[in-house]
């Protein structure tokens, strides 16, 4: 079946309604695309992945501001590469340490790098709590958050293991880390 605009305005109209349906079939329709662009500009597979995954979560975000006078592509497009550019931004500033005299730049070079009991302490609690978080969510998305954030396995990877269409695992990925930021933030 060829899919033409009146189809995808229509599946972005159901989408606007919260269909689930329609969500999958822009997000299969238009993945690869925006996935490729974004291949292109970061030259990683991973930092693409995430980009992209964000880039569709922000879309369904913001579905409804979706002006029908431009092409869909394009608008999914200019955000990716908004969510590229927050990347970039966020990666700078860690990255970026200013030393103004000699004494810093002699203590930076020194300084003990490794976490401090209080430090190993907090990341506990932390990754306890997220834990709990996860243990929240139903079965299907506490699995795919464990094996793509604590295996660190890939998209194929994921979908080799569970024996599921790449796309359903990139969808149950995009829904999972919703609802894991709707848990955190209520909690």
């Amino acid at each position: 079946m060829e899919i033409t605009s009146q189809i995808i305005q229509n599946n972005i109209e159901k989408a606007k309604k919260g269909d689930q349906v329609a969500f999958t079939f822009l997000l299969d329709f238009f993945w690869n695309e925006v996935y490729g662009f974004m291949l292109k500009r970061t030259q990683n597979e991973t930092d693409s992945e995430d980009i992209v995954i964000e880039t569709f979560a922000k879309a369904f975000d913001r579905i409804a501001t979706y002006n029908p006078e431009y092409a869909f592509n394009t608008w999914l497009i200019a955000i990716a590469k908004n969510v590229h550019i927050d990347l970039l931004r966020k990666k700078r500033s860690s990255l970026f340490i200013e030393i103004t005299d000699e004494e810093d730049l002699q203590a930076y070079n020194v300084a003990d790098t490794s976490p401090s009991p209080e430090d190993k302490l907090i990341k506990e609690q932390n990754l306890s709590s997220l834990l709990e978080c996860i243990k929240q969510m139903k079965p299907q998305y506490q699995e795919v958050i464990q094996l793509r954030y604590f295996q660190e396995l890939s998209y194929q990877e994921i979908a080799d293991q569970l024996s599921e269409p790449l796309n359903n695992v990139k969808v149950k990925l995009l829904r999972a880390k919703k609802l894991l930021a709707e848990i955190i933030t209520k909690k």
